[in-house]
């Protein structure tokens, strides 16, 4: 994992119109999404997708359990929507980045949307064949993430502060979108059962 110093880094909600700056913590994020090998065996470099936002924050803990940290995440059992999910951003196990966190490490600090030019950072609709590729093949940011633009889309941690419900936000276009999906700033949302096939997510850890 790539460990990042602090910082602030300003957000946008475009269909809102709304932009607020959040002061970003040390963490540590990895330099890749989480692959089809990582995520249920098997040799895959494919992103893992069709993963729901519960199965990614209980595979954070899986994995945290797995290697001996403490998971960062309290599940109620029986909590199908995911709205009594609870983390604790002290501990030190596996965990998904905020949207800040996510946007800060796309942005590389800065204020460009893109980190170079789209069909070399990006697997995207002109680019992709209608598949989603193998992570890492596309050029890395400055700070050495690769794929956090086009690929697959990643869950962020956030409620999305304007739905309906515990809708969630997910980062960074994807293999089946067109270019203005795949920008820094663009967000959406969904309900934490829903996946699809260009959906999936990246580990982040608090602290350095």
């Amino acid at each position: 994992m790539i460990e990042l110093p602090g910082g602030k880094v300003a957000l946008r909600d475009e269909g809102l119109g709304a932009s607020w700056v959040v002061e970003v913590a040390p963490f540590r994020l990895a330099a890749c999404a989480v692959t089809r090998a990582e995520y249920d065996g098997g040799s895959s470099a494919l992103p893992a997708t069709d993963v729901s936002w519960l199965d990614a924050v209980r595979f954070c803990n899986a994995l945290s359990v797995r290697e001996g940290l403490v998971p960062a995440y309290a599940i109620v059992d029986g909590d199908r929507d995911g709205e009594q999910v609870a983390c604790d951003w002290a501990a030190g196990g596996y965990r998904l980045p905020s949207e800040a966190e996510w946007e800060y490490a796309c942005r590389t600090g800065g204020p460009e949307q893109r980190y170079g030019p789209l069909d070399e950072i990006a697997w995207y609709r002109d680019n992709s064949g209608g598949r989603v590729h193998e992570v890492g093949g596309k050029a890395a940011n400055r700070w050495g993430f690769h794929d956090l633009l086009g690929n697959v889309w990643e869950w962020t941690w956030d409620l999305h502060s304007a739905a309906y419900g515990p809708y969630r936000v997910f980062r960074g276009g994807g293999a089946y979108d067109p270019p203005n999906a795949c920008r820094a700033s663009s967000r959406r949302k969904s309900h934490p059962t829903f996946h699809i096939d260009d959906l999936g997510f990246r580990l982040a850890r608090s602290g350095h």
